[in-house]
């Protein structure tokens, strides 16, 4: 769903933020180590442009990451050269290979469609962990709690680009739908107007679990982590 224009946006958002990549990454890495000690590879499941890639690969060990939007990968690669980064759909993927841990943050699990995507998608993610190996998902905000009508704004500056953002959010049956609209600030450029439309999943706690189970992963939740939607955390059996 990103376009050129919109992964930039992004990482200049989130990097002029200044997101802590590193210290989501070591409560996802203590996660994983507490159920496979000796975990020592990971794929990260819609790495986007990378910020958890590095923090992994110091805090587990040899890194990919795979995304559908190939202008995010392009923004990694300038970043991680040497990180093997590949395009692909978090539903059906195929790698060829297998890793000890695999991750998928950000709640970007909430963009399939459906429960059956949502299922499909999990049973992908097991596919690619050994036995024994750990399935790590941030999920999107489960509907009882979920915010509706909820309102976001911040204002950054970077590389001499100002970029003010506001997004609200409202509730259409089992989906969130945000409107998140920018105006973009340069000496060079004037005044741009960007909108983005984002829909995700409203997944009970329940269609979470039994999607781990039914992919052969066995699964708890880790309440209050990260940004406060939790963390579910399967072992392959």
């Amino acid at each position: 769903m990103y376009g050129a224009e919109s992964a930039k946006i992004y990482y200049a958002q989130h990097t002029a933020r200044g997101k802590d990549y590193l210290a989501e990454a070591e409560v996802v890495a203590e996660q994983i180590h507490q159920r496979f000690p000796g975990a020592s590879s990971v794929l990260d499941v819609a790495c986007g442009t990378g910020g958890h890639l590095k923090p992994f690969t110091e805090l587990i060990g040899p890194t990919e990451g795979i995304d559908l939007s190939e202008p995010m990968l392009e923004l990694a690669r300038v970043d991680m050269p040497d990180i093997p980064l590949h395009t692909g759909d978090m539903r059906s993927f195929d790698l060829g290979r297998t890793f000890d841990s695999l991750t998928c943050l950000f709640a970007s699990i909430g963009y399939v469609d459906s429960v059956d995507e949502l299922n499909q998608s999990l049973s992908c993610f097991a596919r690619h962990v050994v036995p024994g190996g750990v399935v790590a998902v941030e999920p999107w905000w489960f509907p009882e709690t979920y915010v509706d009508r909820w309102v976001s704004s911040d204002v950054v500056e970077w590389e001499g680009t100002t970029i003010a953002r506001v997004a609200h959010t409202v509730r259409e049956g089992d989906t969130s739908q945000m409107q998140v609209h920018y105006l973009l600030a340069s000496p060079s450029d004037g005044v741009r107007h960007v909108r983005e439309v984002h829909r995700a999943m409203l997944f009970t706690r329940k269609q979470y679990d039994t999607a781990f189970e039914q992919a052969g992963l066995r699964p708890e939740y880790v309440p209050g982590v990260l940004s406060g939607r939790g963390l579910f955390v399967g072992v392959r059996v």
